[in-house]
């Protein structure tokens, strides 16, 4: 028999570096949950992010425990990175912060796909071409 949900809970916490402070332990605390375990659990599985804001899916069940799925970084995070931007642009359509190459948003497309409402790369690309034009990063040819 299946277990029962008592919640989902929705988090972004940065890859490796998790620790039981705001907003991880009371998200968690409320339902019950063992905060340090998660905590060394999702630092174990996302030591290769070294940082990185990785969003990450709770499932908490009726006896306290747990699983969580952890996603793929958000567009913009991958977006800064690779323009080599502190932060996107206050007004995107005048003033432009960075750059990016169609190469480069090929790379976070094929990132980000499984978490895109997106079947086909091209789509994806287009989707994160979107996502840079609204932060005030160029996308060159």
């Amino acid at each position: 028999m299946a277990k029962e949900v008592k919640a989902v809970i929705k988090l972004q916490a940065p890859g490796g570096k998790a620790t039981p402070a705001p907003p991880i332990g009371p998200a968690l605390g409320q339902h019950g949950v063992n905060i340090g375990q998660f905590v060394s659990q999702f630092n174990e599985r996302t030591r290769d992010a070294d940082g990185m804001t990785m969003p990450v899916v709770i499932t908490v069940y009726a006896d306290r425990s747990f699983d969580f799925v952890v996603k793929s970084p958000p567009a913009g995070v991958l977006l800064k990175k690779e323009a080599n931007v502190a932060k996107g642009s206050g007004v995107p359509n005048k003033e432009k912060v960075g750059k990016v190459t169609k190469a480069q948003i090929r790379k976070i497309a094929e990132i980000k796909l499984n978490d895109l409402n997106a079947f086909e790369l091209e789509k994806a690309d287009r989707i994160i071409e979107g996502t840079a034009r609204s932060m005030g990063i160029e996308v060159a040819g």
